[in-house]
């Protein structure tokens, strides 16, 4: 891909991130692509702003970086909540009449229309949410109960309210029609939340050619090697879509 424009690959990360979990990847994804963590409001350098907590608090905060001037291809990852936000972000695209994506992967996410197995933060103790969030492999490794309880709490009860609209509102029928962006869905076997066989329904939110690959781990298998490799292989089809199809693995 010497001769041709990078892509840029807009990545949305899980809960309890605001980017660090792609730290890795511009040395995983390979030539040709550059990964672009998306921050939010109450994040990193954004911490002390409001988190948003709607699809159209979101769609404010994120359609700007892809409606101005073109600047060659690009793509979107969303890992977890992050899947669900990614591809809100493309049908919205859609929906404008507005250039999307030339590819949108997701992963470790049930599809918009399989019920969620999380709860809604608004009816939950601390002690009923974290238990919970635990029992599917949905808290970070490295966390401990005090920690989460000073810190990551607040942060999941308004992740968990995002996606509780997100999912609603993506039920929703779309005003342009189905998406036919291409597909690429991304699970573990070991993955509670999204195995291969649940992951497996994204196929149907898109006319589009849609792909299912499995890597090892569980839940946050974003921080492993073979994801990023496998998206930046994606991305670098993605640079060629005009000439060739979409295969991916």
């Amino acid at each position: 891909m010497s001769d041709e424009q990078p892509v840029r690959l807009h990545c949305f990360a899980h809960s309890g991130e605001y980017g660090s979990a792609f730290d890795h990847w511009e040395q995983n994804v390979g030539p040709g692509v550059t990964p672009i963590p998306v921050l939010l409001p109450g994040y990193g350098a954004r911490r002390s702003e409001p988190r948003v907590t709607t699809h159209e608090a979101l769609l404010a905060e994120v359609l700007p970086l892809f409606t101005g001037p073109d600047t060659g291809p690009f793509a979107l990852y969303g890992h977890g909540l992050g899947a669900l936000a990614a591809f809100f972000v493309t049908r919205s695209l859609h929906e404008a009449g507005l250039p999307g994506p030339a590819f949108l992967a997701v992963g470790a996410c049930p599809p918009p229309d399989v019920p969620c197995e999380l709860p809604d933060a608004r009816g939950t103790t601390d002690s009923e949410l974290l238990a919970l969030l635990d029992s599917k492999g949905a808290v970070p490794p490295q966390s401990d109960e005090g920690v989460l309880r000073r810190a990551m709490l607040p942060m999941l009860r308004a992740e968990l309210e995002l996606a509780h609209d997100l999912q609603e509102a993506a039920c929703r029928p779309s005003t342009a029609g189905p998406l036919t962006t291409p597909l690429l869905v991304v699970s573990s076997q070991c993955n509670p939340l999204a195995p291969p066989e649940i992951a497996d329904g994204w196929g149907r939110w898109t006319t589009g050619p849609a792909r299912l690959r499995t890597v090892p781990g569980r839940h946050f298998f974003v921080r492993g090697r073979e994801l990023p490799r496998l998206v930046g292989r994606a991305c670098r089809v993605a640079g060629r879509l005009v000439q060739e199809p979409f295969p991916v693995g």
